[in-house]
């Protein structure tokens, strides 16, 4: 298969493979630790409404699976792609940490949260994971 045909799947497949990871998690995050007073079966538009006021007042302890999500979403992504990717393997693993990072920062605009969060969500959960990612496929 083409290399460059190769690496634009490898993308894709990263990108998909950590999307699952990360809305497993964050799923998971919801039921281990549920908000009191959010109701989880709404729309994703609803449940953004009812969240953004009350985000920055939460406890540590909800933003443990938020973090897990991000970083191990990406690093899975990472992992992936660079397994797939027909060249540049770092890169590409590097490519889907970018792809996570613009998420996260968007998440990071519709649903602010403390600031240390975003500090520690944006700086360790995406490009460190995912060259870790890249390196852990062993290419």
């Amino acid at each position: 298969m083409n290399s460059i045909l190769r690496n634009i799947l490898a993308l894709v497949f990263g990108w998909l493979g950590g999307s699952a990871v990360n809305m497993g998690l964050v799923e998971l995050g919801n039921k281990l630790i549920p908000i009191s007073g959010i109701d989880y079966s709404v729309s994703q538009e609803e449940l953004l409404a009812a969240l953004a006021p009350i985000m920055s007042s939460l406890e540590p302890k909800y933003f443990l699976f938020p973090f897990l999500a991000h970083a191990l979403g990406t690093l899975v992504g990472a992992f992936i792609a660079a397994k797939i990717a027909g060249s540049a393997h770092m890169k590409i693993a590097l490519g889907v940490g970018l792809l996570f990072f613009l998420g996260g920062i968007a998440i990071n605009y519709m649903l602010p949260g403390p600031m240390w969060f975003s500090i520690v969500d944006v700086l360790f959960a995406y490009f460190p994971m995912a060259w870790l990612g890249g390196k852990l496929a062993g290419r």
